[in-house]
């Protein structure tokens, strides 16, 4: 090959490597000039006295480091940076070094724990009836003479008598309610639920006071309590326990003709007859390693914080009082007054009824005497 031939060879490959060269080099500027631009924004002040109160994060401590543009430079595909902070990182929230602690976002369970509700049952041994109007008339009968007896052949029969009054029982509205947020609503859809079942266990709570111990007075219910028969024992009974009060109050109501279909007390009371024992130590409800049935001579026992303590409430329910529902419990969403431009909603629980004590004699109230 001719010095000619050598020399244009090269030629080409000095300009090959200046090429090259010329894009390294423009790579390096374009590099130089990111890097120039992130220090600056790291440099600008942050709040009006230029003192930026912010700790730094460890991305800020990088890039300010003296060796990163060398390393840059160099574009070295193996090399490391190194760089030393001489706080500990730790999750403390305070504004101290190293602390990140405001970066870790806690995990959230998605489930909410609601408070505990008591259970109503108070309205299970009633009779339920649908009503229309705002009150309920209850046709009653007030008294009779039965003058019934054996009649000889053509001879006059005896006449005997009924009367019958008419009682009017007004419905009223028992009912509650809270705000909430849209937003709270929209990104916690849960807690609609829990809104829900708070009111309305709140309300059919409030029903089952209401039904037992409701004064007649305002907008309460005439409840069964103060219209009950009073206890009075049918034969006298030396040193009565827990078990023979009951046993002679259920036979008050069988001699007035009302034959008992549940008893009402309280926990602490039913808790103490589970807790009687015979003459040799043994319960007389069961032992506590057996499941101890809820009856009392063969009637089922309800128990409810709604009733006072140490008393009690039996008798044939169904015949004495009827429960009527004008508006059955229901929960209402909607806007009052400025909500609409607070993005809140108003949650309504409310109900409306309605209770007729029929027959008095066939509800018998007392207490067992073991708180003075």
């Amino acid at each position: 090959m001719d010095t000619k031939a050598i020399s244009q060879l090269f030629q080409e490959h000095t300009d090959q490597v200046r090429t090259i060269l010329e894009k390294a080099t423009q790579k390096l500027e374009a590099t130089d000039a990111r890097l120039m631009e992130i220090e600056q924004k790291m440099a600008r002040p942050r709040g009006g006295d230029g003192y930026d109160s912010t700790p730094k994060s460890l991305g800020a401590k990088f890039i300010e480091q003296d060796g990163l543009k060398d390393f840059a430079q160099r574009n070295a595909r193996n090399d490391r940076f190194q760089f030393e902070t001489k706080a500990t990182l730790t999750s403390s929230t305070s504004n101290a070094a190293g602390s990140v602690g405001a970066g870790i976002q806690a995990y959230r369970d998605p489930n909410i724990v609601p408070l505990v509700q008591r259970r109503p049952i108070i309205r299970d041994l009633l009779t339920v009836l649908q009503m229309s109007g705002n009150a309920v008339e209850v046709l009653k009968q007030t008294g009779r003479t039965n003058n019934a007896a054996p009649v000889a052949e053509t001879a006059l029969k005896p006449e005997s008598d009924m009367q019958f009054g008419l009682d009017t029982v007004p419905a009223r509205v028992i009912a509650h309610w809270t705000k909430a947020s849209r937003q709270v609503l929209d990104d916690v859809p849960q807690l609609m639920g829990i809104i829900d079942t708070e009111l309305l266990d709140g309300l059919a709570l409030k029903e089952e006071v209401q039904i037992l111990n409701g004064d007649g007075t305002g907008q309460n219910l005439e409840g069964l309590i103060p219209q009950a028969t009073d206890f009075a024992a049918p034969f006298p009974v030396t040193d009565p326990t827990m078990l023979d009060t009951l046993g002679l109050a259920i036979l008050q109501g069988a001699l007035a003709e009302h034959p008992a279909t549940g008893i009402v007390m309280h926990p602490s009371d039913w808790t103490r007859i589970t807790l009687m024992k015979d003459a040799d130590g043994n319960y007389i409800m069961g032992a506590p390693g057996t499941s101890i049935d809820q009856r009392v001579f063969g009637l089922p026992v309800v128990v409810t914080q709604a009733i006072a303590q140490d008393t009690f409430l039996l008798g044939d329910w169904r015949a004495a009082a009827t429960l009527y529902d004008r508006w059955t419990a229901r929960v209402e969403v909607g806007t009052v007054n400025d909500d609409f431009i607070r993005n809140l909603v108003t949650v309504l629980a409310e109900e409306r009824i309605a209770l007729a004590a029929k027959d008095t004699t066939a509800l018998v109230h007392g207490d067992f005497g073991n708180v003075a």
